[in-house]
C-alpha cells in the first residue's frame, strides 16, 4: 500500500503522526503533570500538618494524663477481679470503708461483642470531700467503664456525712 503514495505523502504521514503523538503526550502529560502537582501540594500540607502534631514530652505527657485509661476486657471472673482491686485500692487510698461490692443484673452492653457487668457500691458514713474525691479519681480506674448509678443521702445532723450508693461497670468477655 505503501507503494501507492509518492515521497511526499509518505513524509506527510509520518510527520501527522509525530504530530497526533505530540498533541497526545502533551494532553496526557499535562494531566498527570497536574495530577503530580496536586499531590505534591496535598504531602506539604500533610507534612505541615504533622510538625504542628509533633509535641515534645512535656506535652505529650500532658494530654496522656487528661486522657481516661481503659484496658481491654478479660474473661469475666478475671476482670471482676483486676476491676475490684483497683476499685478497693482507690477506696484505700481515700479512706472510705465500703460494703462488699454486689453484682446488678440487667443493662445492656454498648459492644455486642462484650457484656456488662454492673457492681453496686455501698457506703456509709464518709464525708462529702471524700465522695467528691473518689468521683474524680474514678476516671483513673482502667477497668471503670461508667458510673451507672450514684445515690447519696445527707446525714440530717451533720451535712457533711454521708452514705452513698454508686453502680458502675465494666466490660467482660
Amino acid at each position: 500500500m505503501m507503494e501507492k503514495f509518492s515521497e511526499k505523502d509518505v513524509r506527510a504521514i509520518k510527520m501527522g503522526a509525530v504530530g497526533v503523538a505530540a498533541i497526545l503526550l502533551f494532553v496526557f502529560g499535562s494531566s498527570l503533570y497536574g495530577r503530580w502537582n496536586e499531590a505534591k501540594k496535598n504531602l506539604a500540607e500533610l507534612e505541615n500538618k504533622l510538625e504542628l502534631i509533633d509535641l515534645n514530652d512535656a506535652k505529650s505527657a500532658g494530654l496522656k494524663s487528661i486522657v481516661p485509661v481503659f484496658e481491654m476486657p478479660a474473661e469475666k471472673e478475671t476482670q471482676k477481679f483486676l476491676f475490684l482491686e483497683e476499685l478497693n485500692r482507690q477506696l484505700q487510698s481515700l479512706r472510705i470503708t465500703s460494703k462488699p461490692l454486689q453484682e446488678v443484673t440487667g443493662g445492656k452492653s454498648p459492644d455486642p461483642k462484650y457484656k456488662l457487668l454492673r457492681l453496686k457500691c455501698s457506703v456509709s458514713n464518709c464525708r462529702f470531700d471524700q465522695v467528691l474525691d473518689l468521683l474524680a479519681n474514678l476516671k483513673q480506674n482502667p477497668y471503670l467503664l461508667g458510673i451507672e448509678e450514684m445515690r447519696i443521702k445527707c446525714d440530717s445532723k451533720n451535712r457533711q456525712q454521708v452514705d452513698l450508693e454508686l453502680t458502675i461497670s465494666t466490660l467482660t468477655k
